[in-house]
């Protein structure tokens, strides 16, 4: 029950993954990476680095099933491994965009997975390519490589301490020297980060989900502004980022993460009911019953359900098999990629009064089109219920949103979208309210519904535009 591609909702940048300290370690990260598809579809990869240093990558464009197979996870030999899958909020969708990026540099072979966005990686981009560097990607990540290559402190944790103290914006990202793995947080903590151990191997890794597919122990979060190096099964804390406020992004916990993880201490399904719960007090229904559009507001869902008493029913049903790739023909007309997607089960829908739970709206064209599906399968009323407030302003920190304008949020009233959406009914989830289900896991980053962004907009402010938003 994983968010899968939408082109209706926003995109989250990737996951990573790092593991040292077992021969099985592309096989483990391969696992690790399955378990974080969801936080990226359009490619993958992995570095595995052996006893002798030596490093050895494949990177594909497709989902992590269709990238690696049985004889190429036994070519990536080593004790050591890094992995990353990806949808692309900087830089292009390009092979040569994909994650990690390697390279040689004066202390071996170094590896970077990251998961977030600089927003001052334009401003540092130019800088360094000013100063004779020469990039092969789009990406904001590679930024990073240069910073370490291109430092002249001597030491390799000193050109890693180096380089993350320039950056701005959301980082959570895994970096190997050799079979050394460093780990770093930004200071507030946007993107999700968590250690983990299984036997004598130590894990970091975007989600707690990727832990349990590989039955290994969660350990605890990686801090914000944290910095560690790990090799030979010891985990060793750097010298931490400057702090600052934290600011965990609280649209994790509404969309992105596997309701079966836990984010920021807290348990993702638990999150969602409480705010479904919490719905149901602000915005009732008389109605016969209440289903999600699923699959990531499936707890959400059962959380109105429990609070107004109102039966839960499985009247949506989505397909699991309709991939990225999907062409849809210009002539099947604008509702063919929701019907692609879901069906209704017109049995539990025709002549009832329906809530409909669903756990944000971005553009609100496939709740458009699911509308129009249910009205067609017979449901006498329909109230639409969203688990989060109006979207209202573009993320700038590793969440590819649509421009302002295009966020339904931002252009209209509740009136207006309740009028085109086609629904008897439109009820939003109030900040207040979302915020008082989570609060002992805050401060979170509430900027896509408030406009109050935490980290400066480096390259916004300055005119450059910025990486991943048009």
């Amino acid at each position: 029950m994983t968010p899968d591609y939408d082109p209706d909702r926003p995109r989250e940048k990737c996951g990573v993954f790092a593991i040292s300290g077992t021969p099985a370690a592309a096989e483990l990260a391969f696992m690790g990476l399955y378990a974080l598809q969801h936080r990226g579809q359009e490619s993958a990869g992995i570095v595995a680095i052996d006893e002798l240093g030596t490093a050895r990558s494949h990177r594909g464009m497709g989902l992590v099933a269709d990238v690696f197979d049985e004889d190429l996870l036994a070519g990536l030999v080593g004790s050591t491994a890094i992995g990353h899958v990806r949808y692309s909020t900087s830089g292009g969708s390009e092979l040569r965009n994909c994650q990690p990026v390697l390279v040689e540099y004066r202390h071996g072979s170094m590896a970077l997975a990251h998961n977030g966005n600089i927003t001052n990686g334009l401003e540092l981009r130019h800088r360094l390519s000013e100063e004779g560097a020469i990039f092969q990607t789009d990406s904001d990540s590679e930024v990073v490589i240069h910073l370490i290559a291109r430092s002249r402190r001597e030491e390799e944790r000193q050109q890693v301490d180096d380089a993350l103290s320039q950056l701005v914006g959301a980082f959570s990202l895994v970096l190997s020297v050799g079979k050394t793995i460093y780990a770093a947080r930004d200071s507030r903590g946007f993107r999700p980060l968590v250690l983990g151990r299984r036997g004598e191997a130590i894990i970091v890794c975007s989600e707690t989900c990727a832990l349990d597919l590989i039955g290994a122990e969660y350990m605890r979060d990686v801090k914000p502004g944290e910095v560690l190096r790990i090799r030979d099964g010891q985990i060793e804390n750097l010298r931490p980022l400057p702090p600052a406020s934290p600011a965990p992004c609280l649209f994790e916990l509404v969309y992105f993460a596997r309701p079966d993880s836990r984010v920021w201490g807290c348990s993702v399904d638990r999150a969602r009911r409480a705010f479904g719960r919490q719905l149901a007090r602000e915005h009732p229904a008389e109605a016969d019953c209440v289903f999600a559009v699923p699959d990531s507001s499936n707890s959400a869902a059962l959380g109105y359900s429990e609070e107004s008493g109102i039966a839960f029913e499985l009247a949506l049903i989505r397909n699991h098999y309709v991939g990225r790739t999907f062409i849809f023909p210009t002539q099947a007309g604008r509702d063919f990629r929701v019907r692609v997607k879901y069906n209704a089960v017109t049995e539990l829908i025709a002549g009832k009064r329906a809530v409909v739970v669903d756990d944000s709206l971005v553009r609100g064209t496939t709740s458009k089109g699911l509308v129009a599906m249910l009205r067609e399968a017979g449901a006498r009323e329909i109230h639409f219920r969203v688990a989060s407030p109006p979207i209202r302003h573009p993320c700038y920190y590793g969440i590819d949103m649509p421009t302002r304008a295009e966020l339904l949020g931002s252009e209209h009233s509740i009136e207006e979208i309740r009028e085109h959406l086609g629904v008897d009914s439109l009820g939003y989830l109030s900040l207040e309210g979302l915020q008082s289900c989570v609060e002992e896991f805050g401060p979170f980053c509430t900027a896509c519904w408030t406009g109050e962004y935490q980290a400066p907009l480096v390259d916004l402010e300055a005119g450059h535009g910025l990486a991943g938003v048009v």
